[in-house]
């Protein structure tokens, strides 16, 4: 009964972190491509997830003063408003006249959400068992694909009847009603309680002095590239292609993101039963296929059976791949500082995600969609080699 209403408070914090997350970044970039704005100009709306890069500054702080069950539920709780907050005023604006003062409290929602995942991202480490963090991992992947089903799918196809404000009114309820499950968890053992120096941002760059620390993080600056770029320039190429805003929503916000849900509790079952070092393999070979897939969509006549395929793939193998980068970057998190370690390492994985959507836009811009899919092919064959190189299953 208590693994079960574990399982629910994370599942309801991550979906409630991707849902607005989404939606910024899914819906935004349609309105701005309906109204002529150009792709590179799209791919620097990726800029407003900066905080989700920077957060690692603030992790030890959140790991100092968030010792014990109140204090972290306390950052959860208070990042979560905060988020809600942000969100409600996003709702005054109109998108068409205040782009600028959109994309600040944007900013400002992604900051306070980015806080409140290093507190999830500390008491899911503290509350689970070695045993349970294939299942965590495998629902917190689920949780953002479902967060992402619901704000970049479900909610751009009710953008035309539902309005801007409306949107925004439902996702501020959305975001506060996800901290009910927490209300009904009884405290837990605190797993932190043993004696252990106190976190401090010292501990940013001690973490990178540990044995292997360098090659790991390598793996996880590479490990999406050959994927990162293709999910950022879909749905402006299916704008360019002349597939309507439900039809997008739709193919890449419903198929895509169930695809990519399934396929995070798939993948929590191989890492479990195939070891670390086979599943990141297995992942990086389904990224490979996935961009010969849209590469070969590129060059043939555009059907939607080869679209549905290609997005399917492509979610796929962005969704098994997150467990594995999860599950590995809890192996090594520190007692005390399980939120900064943990934050880190995502942070890597997210940096070269932010560069590669940019550098996508100017790609897709300059040597059109195919000479993107191209270049996401053969990075994702980068990675499938050098995995024996980079990651030595412990």
């Amino acid at each position: 009964m208590l693994s079960s209403k574990k399982w629910t408070v994370l599942l309801g914090l991550y979906v409630a972190q991707a849902v607005p997350m989404s939606f910024f970044t899914t819906v935004v970039p349609v309105i701005m491509r309906q109204e002529h704005y150009d792709l590179e100009t799209i791919g620097m709306l990726q800029l407003v997830k900066l905080p989700w890069i920077l957060k690692f500054l603030w992790a030890p702080l959140v790991d100092r003063t968030g010792q014990g069950w109140k204090r972290i539920t306390g950052w959860i709780v208070g990042s979560e408003l905060c988020y809600a907050g942000m969100i409600l005023s996003l709702s005054t604006l109109n998108p068409g006249d205040h782009l600028p003062w959109i994309v600040a409290l944007m900013f400002m929602s992604v900051l306070a959400s980015s806080t409140q995942d290093v507190a999830t991202d500390a008491l899911a480490i503290r509350m689970l068992h070695s045993g349970e963090r294939c299942v965590g991992n495998s629902i917190q992947t689920a949780g953002g694909f479902l967060g992402a089903l619901l704000g970049g799918g479900l909610l751009l196809i009710l953008l035309p009847s539902w309005g801007w404000s409306g949107l925004l009114y439902a996702m501020a309820l959305f975001v506060l009603a996800a901290l009910l499950p927490l209300w009904f968890l009884p405290s837990l053992p605190d797993t932190s309680s043993a004696p252990v120096a106190r976190a401090s941002f010292g501990d940013l760059w001690r973490f990178f002095g540990q044995k292997g620390m360098l090659r790991r993080c390598l793996l996880l600056a590479l490990y999406f590239t050959g994927l990162t770029g293709s999910m950022t320039m879909l749905r402006p190429m299916l704008v360019d292609v002349g597939y309507s805003v439900n039809e997008i929503g739709l193919m890449t916000g419903i198929v895509g993101t169930s695809a990519g849900a399934l396929a995070a509790f798939l993948g929590g079952f191989l890492i479990k039963r195939l070891g670390r070092a086979s599943s990141l393999r297995l992942f990086a070979l389904l990224a490979v296929l996935a961009s010969l897939c849209l590469l070969g969509i590129s060059a043939l006549p555009l059907t939607r059976a080869l679209l549905y395929s290609g997005v399917i793939l492509l979610w796929a193998a962005y969704g098994m791949g997150m467990v594995a980068i999860y599950t590995i970057s809890m192996d090594v998190v520190r007692p005390g500082r399980e939120g900064t370690d943990f934050t880190l390492q995502i942070v890597v994985t997210l940096f070269s995600g932010l560069v590669m959507a940019v550098l996508g836009g100017f790609i897709a811009q300059h040597f059109t969609y195919r000479g993107l899919f191209l270049a996401e092919t053969l990075l994702a064959a980068l990675v499938f080699l050098s995995i024996p190189m980079l990651y030595r299953e412990q």
